[in-house]
This record gives C-alpha cells, sequence and structure tokens, in this order.
C-alpha cells in the first residue's frame, strides 16, 4: 500500500450499494453464502517456469450479501500436492491491493523446501477486479502516462493540475463501474477467500500474504477465525493506520530508504563517481530532477517519473546498482538514454498496472475514510513533504482520488483476534513500504501470534528472497504449526541478520551509437522460475 490540492471537493454523485460494513467494536462473523458451490474444474495452464500449473476459475457473489444476486469471476492456479502427507490448500497473496496472484502459486511452490510445499496444494488467485478475474477494471488507460505535471505543485496553477487528473480518474471510475465499486474492499475479497476454501473442500485453510496481502489475511482471520490453520504475514500493514495515516507514514520511510540508497552510491564512488558526501550525492539527484522539468529524459522522463522510476529502489536494494548507474551517467556522461531504460524497467506503467492502480484506488478509497476537504491533504503534505521531500507529493497524488472517490467509504474491522491460531508475522526493521511498526502492533493485536525480524533489513518482502535465516522460520511453520517464542522482554520472539548490501557492478562502456530501437529489457521479463529477491519483488503487488 503506497501513498500516490484550498477547496471542498464533493463526493461524486453515485450512491453506494449495500456491502457489509465492520464497526471496530464489532466480532464478524459473516455466515457462508448459501449458493451452492460447484467443485472447481482444474485443467493444465503450465508456463515454461512452472510447468505443473493449473488453473480454475470460481463464480462468487458480487455482493456477498445478496448470494442470488450477479455473480463475477475469480482466476485460480493451483501447483497440487505430490505427499501423502497432505497439510490442505496454502493459499497465497502478492500485495497490492492490486496484485495479481496468478503466478504466486508457482513461485511460492518453487521457493520453499521441496518437502513442505510437496505437502500443500500451493492456490494462487487474481483478486476480484484483477487481471483475468472478470470484470477486470480499468479506470483510466494511460491516466500515467509521461510526462505528467511536476508532482510537487509550484502554486495553486500545478496544485490545480494534479486535482483535476485525480478528479478524472475517480469520475472515469465511477461513470464506468458504478455498479461494481461498493464491492471492490478488503472484507469482499476476504470473503471470496471462504469462498475458495469452501471451494476447495477444506475445513480450513492455510495463508501466506505479503504488504497489502497481511491486511488480507489479518481481516479473513477476523471473520473467520475457525477456519485458519496456519497463517504467515510478511512485511505487514499497520491495521491502525488503514489508509491515510499509513500513507503518510510511508512517506517518511520512503524518504529514509532513499537516504539510505544516496548513502550506498556515496560509498561506492569508486564506480560511480558522484562523490564521497551522501548529502552532496543527494544534492546531485534533486539537481538530476529539477533539470528533467524542463527537458525529460528521452521525452518520457520528468519529475514525477523520475520518483515512479526510483521508487522501486525503497522496496528492493536489488535494483540500486542499475539505478546507480543511469544515475551517474546522466550526471556524469549527460547521457539520458540509462535513465530512459531504467524508467521503462522500473517505472513505467503498462495495462496491467493501468488494472493494478484501478483496484488500488477502488479498495483503498473504499475501505476507509479519506479526507474530502482539500485543504487537509495541502496541509498535511506539505509538512512531511519539508521532511520527506522523495516521494511525498507523488504519493499524495497516487492517492489523491480518493478525495472525490463516488462511493461512500466503509468502517474498517478491529483485526484484534484471540481466537485464531498462532500467526507468524515476519518484518524487516528499515521497510519502507510498510514501516516496522506495522509488524509490532499487529504482533499485539493478535493473541499468540510471534514476530520473526529481520534486523537492518530495509527489502520488502523477506521470505523467499534469499534470507536463509527469514526462510527457515516460514518452512518451519508451514511443516509444525510452531511459532518461535522469546522471552517476553523483547518485541521480537526471533532475530535474523538482514543480507548484505548488493555489490556496485561497473559502469557499462557506452557504445558508439545507441543501437534505434532497441528494446528495453522489462522488470516483469524476470524467468518466472527464478527464486530470490529480484524474482519476489518482480511478483508482489507493490501499491505503486
Amino acid at each position: 500500500m503506497t501513498t500516490r490540492a484550498g477547496m471542498l471537493i464533493a463526493a461524486g454523485a453515485l450512491v453506494a450499494g449495500t456491502a457489509t460494513v465492520l464497526p471496530a467494536s464489532a466480532a464478524p462473523r459473516p455466515e457462508p453464502s448459501p449458493r451452492p458451490i460447484a467443485p472447481l474444474v482444474w485443467s493444465g495452464c503450465g508456463t515454461a517456469g512452472y510447468p505443473k500449473l493449473q488453473c480454475a476459475t470460481l463464480k462468487v457473489p458480487l455482493n456477498h450479501d445478496d448470494p442470488a444476486g450477479r455473480s463475477i469471476t475469480l482466476a485460480l492456479t493451483r501447483i497440487p500436492h505430490t505427499s501423502t502427507t497432505f497439510q490442505g490448500p496454502l493459499v497465497v497473496n502478492p500485495g497490492g491491493p492490486g496484485g495479481s496472484g496468478r503466478t504466486m502459486a508457482g513461485f511460492v511452490a518453487a521457493s520453499l523446501p521441496a518437502k513442505v510445499a510437496a505437502e500443500y496444494d500451493v492456490i494462487g488467485f487474481d483478486p476480484r477486479g484483477v487481471g483475468r478475474s472478470e470484470p477486470a477494471l480499468n479506470c483510466r488507460p494511460g491516466h500515467f502516462d509521461p510526462v505528467r505535471p511536476d508532482s510537487v505543485p509550484s502554486g495553486a496553477e500545478g496544485e490545480q493540475l494534479g486535482l483535476e487528473r485525480a478528479q478524472a480518474f475517480a469520475k472515469a471510475c465511477g461513470d464506468k463501474y458504478a455498479d461494481v465499486l461498493p464491492y471492490i474492499d478488503t472484507v469482499s475479497t476476504a470473503r471470496d477467500v471462504d469462498a475458495i476454501r469452501a471451494a476447495l473442500g477444506a475445513p480450513k485453510l492455510s495463508y501466506l500474504g505479503y504488504s497489502y496481502g497481511t491486511y488480507l489475511g489479518a481481516v479473513y482471520a477476523r471473520l473467520y477465525p475457525d477456519r485458519v490453520r496456519r497463517m504467515a504475514l510478511d512485511s505487514v500493514v499497520n491495521p491502525q493506520g488503514v489508509w491515510y495515516e499509513d500513507n503518510i507514514a510511508q512517506d517518511y520511510a520512503f524518504d529514509t530508504r532513499h537516504k539510505d540508497f544516496m548513502a550506498w552510491v556515496a560509498r561506492q564512488d569508486a564506480t560511480y563517481g558522484l562523490g564521497t558526501d551522501p548529502a552532496a550525492v543527494e544534492a546531485a539527484w534533486y539537481g538530476m530532477r529539477d533539470a528533467l522539468r524542463t527537458t525529460p529524459a528521452g521525452g518520457k522522463v520528468g519529475p514525477g517519473e523520475l520518483e515512479d522510476t526510483y521508487l522501486p529502489g525503497g522496496y528492493y536494494n536489488g535494483y540500486w546498482p542499475k539505478l546507480a548507474e543511469a544515475f551517474s551517467a546522466y550526471v556524469n556522461d549527460k547521457d539520458a538514454v540509462p535513465l530512459t531504460r531504467a524508467y521503462e524497467n522500473y517505472g513505467a506503467m503498462d495495462a496491467a498496472a493501468d488494472n493494478s492502480y484501478s483496484i488500488y484506488t477502488s479498495v483503498q478509497c473504499r475501505d476507509a475514510k479519506w479526507p474530502r476537504d482539500w485543504s487537509t491533504w495541502r496541509t498535511d503534505n506539505w509538512d512531511v513533504h519539508a521532511k520527506a521531500p522523495f516521494s511525498t507529493w507523488n504519493n499524495a497524488w497516487y492517492n489523491a482520488p480518493c478525495a472525490s472517490w463516488p462511493v461512500d467509504s466503509l468502517t474498517p474491522p478491529d483485526v484484534s483476534n484471540d481466537e485464531v491460531p498462532p500467526v507468524l508475522i515476519l518484518q524487516a526493521t528499515d521497510d519502507a513500504a510498510t514501516p516496522y511498526e506495522g509488524g509490532v502492533a499487529l504482533r499485539r493485536m493478535v493473541q499468540g501470534s510471534s514476530l520473526v525480524v529481520e534486523e537492518g533489513g530495509g527489502n520488502h518482502g523477506v521470505t523467499l528472497a534469499g534470507n536463509d535465516c527469514m526462510d527457515e522460520h516460514l518452512a518451519s511453520y508451514l511443516a509444525t504449526g510452531v511459532v518461535p517464542r522469546g522471552d517476553g522482554q523483547a518485541e521480537a520472539d526471533a532475530v535474523c541478520s538482514a543480507l548484505p548490501e548488493p555489490e556496485a557492478k561497473p559502469m557499462p562502456k557506452k557504445p558508439a551509437k545507441e543501437p534505434a530501437g532497441k528494446p528495453a529489457e522489462k522488470r516483469a521479463a524476470v524467468a518466472p522460475a527464478a527464486t530470490g529477491g529480484e524474482a519476489l519483488h518482480a511478483l508482489l503487488g507493490h501499491e505503486r
């Protein structure tokens, strides 16, 4: 969940349909939909990376409170178990909201120890509105086409441009999907997860969720604690800040992580030649940003697109060498080609990303209340920007459709839980996308849960990404259901060391002439059978 200017914005004309509103004080227990659930029909849909992948579809009510009404379709995937010891379904979710989870089943099954994976049917799914599920939302295709107005507004005119873009997106969603938007929310998705469980014929499910997927899991556990067998939550959304406050917290955290990157570049001066003083390196980066305001790199990369390009480095430091290379080439060699390529690899939005963003806004704007008076946004974001300028306003505009969203907001549930079996929480101390406090908060809210910490780690997504210690905790838990227990004196029940920083890579020799039309190597082109950090981050539904 990532965040994305004086006037009151009126709410849209659409009237929200009926949907489950969960008071914070209630312990909600939705009954299963009485509509008969047909057995799932699986067929092979394997790829070169995951040849054993199977696919199925499942019809669920658009409105779970009206099971006889309109239905929608969820796209599911499965890697079936192969062991005689069968532990049931393991449902996986990569986050977002808006991340496609179909490939996640193959990745998780390939990345877990073979013995553990063999004991589960690993189940992936595209949540309602996402990817292959129907209908799939795409509110305003090309909303992020370059070059956008500078994300940091210069005066009232710049602010008005940003507001008009955000309002246009919200209006487009309402015009196209008036009948669907009231049911694109986390509680509805959690009820879909239970429909998946029922269709699988399983009395209980196990669950592995990353990022926003941790919040989805926590809501599911609140709704159906007796249907949870095991639950592992990696990189935890703070459920006490959903969603406006969480996004503000991210602004500070991403700025800190960007400074970590600048310090790393300074330590690699022998390779990148940008100086040894982190403050001076950071000043050079902002100088690059200023230059792109007047002359976008490749006609594509202005200030907003630059932020889009470097934000993934806050999620995963494995991108740092390529990002540093582009930074150095632009500053030292006046060469914009590597920067344009970096944007195409890490920052550009395609049709799948347009769909993901449509669901991101639909879920977050519906889930919880947002300020409707723009003066609140203006005051808050200028205050934060003064301390954390890296992506604050970029994130504000990313979320700004919620200020004029055409459907009323729900009340998010209290996910406190004393009925669910032991939950394993996994968290890096320096995660920017889901700051450490979220893991600590959920640890306190869910009785019997256990917190495993990657000390000094800054990446988002800490299991199945190359840290053997974290992976061993996850695998052991999925195999046995046993969580580590600390001495009660510390926040963490177990601690793992962070992975080493990435190594600098030599700057490539510049060709005499750049080949015309050479395609960029897209980040999404990571081999699907790969494991480790880069493969994980190609799959995670980054809220960005």
